[in-house]
Order: C-alpha cells, then sequence, then structure tokens
C-alpha cells in the first residue's frame, strides 16, 4: 500500500470532527448511537482482545471496574487506601467462577491485571500475590492433596515472601531457613540476620487473617538440601502468631500496599507445610529425594510462578498505558485553546506537536498488547522442548512492555498538563504504579541481561546483509522492508556482542561481559522491538473490516518507522538503507501522522474502557476538573492586606 493510496482516507474524518478527529463524548463509546467508527472500533476491540476468547478471558472485568465501587474515592489516608484495595479483592474473588481453574489458566489470570491496573494499583498487586505467587505457587506443589478452601474463599488472604532485605536479585543466597526436627517431624522457621527479614510483603494485619508461601533453605541434618516453599500461617483475628514479627515499612510512591519487613523467630511448622513435588519430597524416614540434580535448579522449580508473574506485570502495565492514551486522547480533543484566526477555537488535538506525540504512544501501546497476545500463546503452548526459550521471550517482553509503559504514562501526563497532575483525573499515579511492575518478578535490567548473555550466541538474529541488495520498489512505505530493516539492527548489534566477548580479556569473566553487555543490551532491545512488530503485523493482517485493517498497517508503519530512527547510522553503513531514504525518514513519520491524526478517537474506542469509567474521571469527559466543594472560610485570611 502507497501513501497515495493512503491519502484517501482523510475523507473518512468523522463528521462533526476537526483534522484532530470528533470531540470527546462524555459518556464514551457505549453511549453513542453505532455509526462507521463503531464498527472499525469494535473490530479493534475484537483484535486487541483475545478475538472469540473476549467474552470468557476479558469482559468479567471490564464489567467489574464499571462498578461504583471502583470509582476514584478521594481524601483516603494511606491506610484507608489500602482498605479499600483490599475490599476490592473481595470483589473481585467474588466475580471469579472456580477460584482453582482461575488460578492456573494464565489469560484469565493476566487479563484481570489489565483491567484492574487502570484503576487500582494496590489491588493490582494484591491480586498477584494472592491468586498467582500464593495460590498458584500452592497448585503447582500437590495442590490437590490441600484443603485450599479458607484460601479460595478469602477466609485468609494469602501473599508471598521470597525477597530479602540483603539479598534481592541474588535472592537465591538468601539466609532463611527451615530446619527439620526428625523427632518432632517439624520445621523450624528462623530469621537469622538482620538481613535475612523478608522485605516488602505485604503481611500487615490490614486485610484480615493471613498466610505465607516463606522460601527458606532446608536444612536436614546440617545438610543445606536448597530453597523450598514453606506454608505459614502469619496472623489471625487477634494479630500476628507468636514468632512472626512484623513491621511496616515506610509508605511507597504509587498507590499504597501493605508493604513491611517479616521476620521469624524459631516458628514451628506441621511436616506438611513442605510444598512438595517431583523436584522435592521428604519421605517418611527424614529424606529427600528429587529428580533435579542441584540446589539452583529445584529453587528455580519452587518459584516457577514468578514467570507467570511476570506477564501479570506485564498485563497491568498494559492496562495503565492503554487508559493514560484514552484519558489523554479524550481530553485533547475537548480541551479548546485559540486557533490561527482571531475568535478561533480548536482543540488541542489538531497541533501535530501534540496528537504527533500521542499517536507515537498509541502505536507502542498497540505493539505492546499485540506482543503480549503473542508471548501468552507461547507460554501456553509451551512444551518440555522450548520451556526455557519460551521463558526468555516471557523476561525481554516483561522488560520491554513495562519500560514502555512508563513513558507513555508519563508523556499521556504531561498532555493533559496540569489537570494530569490530579489523582481524580486517572493518570496521576500510574507512572508510579507502573516503577513497581519495573521491579517487581525480576528487575528489568537484570532479567534483560540474563537473557541477553543467553541470546549472544543461542540465539540466531539476522545475519546483517542477508536482506540483499536494495531496490528501488523498497521503500519507506513497504512494511516488509521495514521489518526486515529492523531485523537486520538486531543482527547487527549481535555481531557486535558476539565480536566484543571474543576480544575481551581472557581469564576475566567480569572483564569480558563488561566489554560486551552494552551491546548484547541493544540486541536484546531490538529483538523485543521486532517481536513487538511481528505480532502487530500479524494481527493487522487478521482485520476482516477494511478501515481497521487500513489503519493497523498505518500505526504498524509509524511503530517501524520511529523504531528505525537510531539504527538509521548503521543501517546505511551497512549499505540497507540509501542516503535518500534516511533522509526522508523524518517525512514518511509525519505523513503517517497525518493519515492517523483523525482516527485517534477511534484508536482508543478500540481500548474498551467502559463508559461508566470514563464518566468518572472529569478530563476523560468535560474536559476539565472544576473543582469540588467550597473550602471554609478562613478567618487568617483578613488579616491579609
Amino acid at each position: 500500500m502507497t501513501f497515495l493510496a493512503l491519502e484517501t482516507s482523510r475523507a473518512e474524518i468523522p463528521s462533526g470532527g476537526t483534522a484532530g478527529g470528533p470531540a470527546a463524548s462524555p459518556a464514551g463509546r457505549d453511549a453513542r448511537p453505532p455509526g462507521p467508527t463503531d464498527l472499525v472500533a469494535d473490530e479493534l476491540v475484537h483484535l486487541l482482545f483475545d478475538r472469540r476468547e473476549r467474552d470468557q478471558v476479558h469482559k468479567p472485568w471490564r464489567g467489574l471496574i464499571s462498578g461504583r465501587e471502583f470509582a476514584y474515592r478521594p481524601g483516603l489516608t494511606p491506610v484507608e487506601r489500602t482498605a479499600v484495595s483490599y475490599d476490592r479483592l473481595g470483589l473481585v474473588n467474588s466475580a471469579v467462577d472456580g477460584v482453582e481453574d482461575f488460578t492456573n489458566d494464565p489469560r484469565r489470570l493476566a487479563a484481570l491485571h489489565e483491567w484492574i491496573g487502570a484503576v487500582d494499583g494496590g489491588l493490582t498487586t494484591l491480586a498477584s500475590i494472592h491468586y498467582n505467587l500464593f495460590l498458584g505457587s500452592l497448585l503447582d506443589h500437590d495442590g490437590d492433596r490441600r484443603d485450599l478452601s479458607d484460601f479460595t474463599s478469602l477466609e485468609r488472604t494469602g501473599t508471598f515472601l521470597c525477597t530479602e532485605l540483603e539479598h534481592g536479585n541474588d535472592v537465591a543466597s538468601m539466609e532463611t531457613v527451615a530446619v527439620y526436627d526428625r523427632t518432632s517431624e517439624e520445621f523450624v522457621l528462623h530469621t537469622p540476620t538482620p538481613g535475612a527479614q523478608k522485605f516488602m510483603p505485604n503481611t500487615s494485619l490490614i486485610g484480615g487473617a493471613k498466610s505465607a508461601v516463606v522460601a527458606a533453605r532446608l536444612l536436614i541434618d546440617d545438610q543445606d538440601q536448597g530453597i523450598f516453599l514453606f506454608l505459614t500461617p502469619l496472623s489471625d483475628k487477634n494479630g500476628h502468631l507468636p514468632g512472626v514479627r512484623v513491621r511496616r515499612l515506610p509508605d511507597r510512591t504509587g498507590t499504597p500496599v501493605d508493604h513491611c519487613l517479616t521476620a521469624f523467630d524459631h516458628v514451628r511448622l506441621p511436616r506438611e507445610a513442605l510444598l512438595e513435588a517431583d523436584h522435592g519430597r521428604l519421605g517418611a524416614d527424614g529424606t529427600l529425594s528429587s529428580n533435579l540434580g542441584n540446589r539452583r535448579k529445584r529453587f528455580l522449580r519452587s518459584i516457577g510462578r514468578v514467570t507467570t508473574g511476570k506477564l501479570c506485570m506485564s498485563a497491568g502495565t498494559l492496562g495503565m498505558s492503554r487508559a493514560a492514551l484514552t484519558i489523554a486522547v479524550r481530553y485533547s480533543h475537548s480541551r479548546l485553546v485559540a486557533g490561527a484566526r482571531p475568535g478561533e477555537r480548536i482543540p488541542l488535538a489538531a497541533h501535530r506537536s501534540h496528537h504527533g506525540r500521542l499517536l507515537h504512544s498509541l502505536a507502542t501501546a498497540y505493539a505492546m498488547t499485540f506482543l503480549h497476545r503473542a508471548v501468552m500463546d507461547r507460554w501456553a503452548g509451551r512444551t518440555g522442548e522450548d520451556q526455557a526459550e519460551v521463558e526468555r521471550l516471557v523476561a525481554v517482553a516483561k522488560g520491554w512492555i513495562t519500560w514502555q509503559a512508563r513513558e507513555i504514562t508519563v508523556e499521556c501526563r504531561e498532555r493533559c498538563g496540569a489537570q494530569g497532575l490530579f489523582p481524580v483525573n486517572g493518570i496521576a499515579d500510574l507512572p508510579q504504579n507502573i516503577e513497581g511492575g519495573i521491579t517487581a518478578e525480576g528487575d528489568n535490567l537484570v532479567i534483560w541481561v540474563k537473557a541477553a548473555g543467553e541470546m549472544v550466541f543461542g540465539h540466531e538474529a539476522v545475519r546483517p546483509g542477508r536482506l540483499g541488495p536494495l531496490s528501488p520498489g523498497q521503500d519507506l512505505d513497504d512494511l516488509a522492508f521495514l521489518r526486515g530493516l529492523l531485523a537486520q539492527a538486531e543482527g547487527i548489534w549481535q555481531a557486535r556482542a558476539r565480536t566484543a566477548l571474543r576480544a575481551g580479556p581472557s581469564g576475566d569473566p567480569l572483564g569480558r561481559w563488561n566489554e560486551t553487555s552494552s551491546a548484547a543490551l541493544e540486541m536484546v532491545s531490538a529483538h523485543a522491538r521486532l517481536q513487538a512488530a511481528d505480532a502487530f503485523l500479524a494481527a493487522a493482517d487478521r482485520a476482516a473490516e477494511p478501515t481497521a485493517r487500513f489503519l493497523l498497517h498505518t500505526l504498524c508503519r509509524l511503530f517501524l518507522l520511529k523504531q528505525l530512527g537510531e539504527h538509521t547510522g548503521d543501517l546505511l553503513a551497512e549499505g540497507l538503507m540509501t542516503p535518500d531514504q534516511v533522509r526522508s525518514l523524518p517525512k514518511s513519520i509525519d505523513t503517517t501522522l497525518g493519515l492517523l491524526a483523525p482516527h485517534m478517537m477511534t484508536l482508543v474506542d478500540g481500548f474498551d474502557f467502559p463508559a461508566e469509567m470514563l464518566a468518572g474521571i472529569p478530563i476523560a469527559g468535560s474536559g476539565a476538573l472544576d473543582g469540588g466543594r467550597d473550602e471554609p472560610a478562613d478567618d487568617r485570611l483578613d488579616a491579609i492586606g
């Protein structure tokens, strides 16, 4: 498709709109009479939200956040906001049909995070911990042999204690121990040093009685058997149980959660507290049997739910990104500013300097969503043979999606000006909430460094030049050509990383990696964006509605053009781009922005946020925050002037 053909889409601007798109409806798309743009938006929704599985996977959570219980509540203290998040966790649990099946379904679990992430970051954290890390770990370890009813009913809330104060990314070096007492056939759970306190679990008394899955080093006859998980009751209606010491941590940024330091003073646990599976079972004679030969593999198997957690963290930040864009785009159409002519008023969205930034973010958000869907498909269909490769893909996607989410939400906050600073307008808390997703379930940089180390030689990127010589027919409106250039960029950085590793100082592993890591991380970054582009292209090709297909292909072109900008020097040097193509890149981006600008509202309608939710966000409807109740008179003002 050429730009000449695409130009005809300018006639598709909906009536009553502007060059920046139609004005925002206060009630949202749900309340508008059906029209051509709704057919397009419906197709986008269909493609973004798991197509035929949408009703089962996404619809329950979309409906849930429509309720008044999920609207913003002003004036609450951090403790009160945390309590509200726990109350909402109860509403989530009531909406789940079969908690155990839900916990074992990664699509439904991640979808929950996508929708609640937009309205309550604290709830997103609590749900991820209770369902995935806590209940999921129990189910993965002979869960059918336990009575889980207290946890599936939320009579007891579950939490997960792994990270220690002095052991985060090196959690495999944790110090917490569970000593097996042969005489009583019990475990003695103990925190031996201050640095071994479990860091940041939600173990306060807010939210009612709690139990935890605690990671600890199993000692049998003074022999270290590796790290295993232990089901440990923490509190009941009367408070924390004997031997459990909990101290609240200071308030963090973003939506509050009751993060604490937690320690154990020789807490005795019954024999059945050990979470067992084939990687570790304790026999009647007190002997550990395992199908895994080394302790590190046993540990990784024990905390296997962390990979699903990465998908959940990515999903939560996806929802936050899409919410921020929906709010910012709607505001840009209802906020009027002075035009070029005397007395003229035009929407912010009419300005290229405004809608261009939002469109780049929209392109990235669509790419993030389609990447997440593709990675979820790989994870759900994984086999023993590709398990390691898919786990790496999940980690790479988590890093890229959550980092992009932060950039998008910051951009949206800025585009809403001072209005974006007020939490009631739905954006202010989102960047800080995303920070938690960047760090949780594996710090982004750390998991990318691990992926980079594996991919330097364990993954074969396109070798530079494999596309062959350039031809006059290849141009910047050719999606296959643009995709190929991005693949070449990955190959260029992999070749650099391999050269650096081979040339690094011998006998100095750290020195060699230091020489390699910069190029290797650029390779991972290009790989993530290439995977996103492939998922985007595949989704665009599936579109049945013509205008939706046009929008997706054009938006994907914008995404690819943006990604290639930083690689043009390398691509030019390798003879993969011509000087004229490099010079024309900014114009190609600008032209593509012009094609997409009239359709911004349709693109965010594809994110399918319910009208009830948007109606509660002032700038998503009326266009401004006009204040609440009047402040009482203050006699002290009389003394001024």
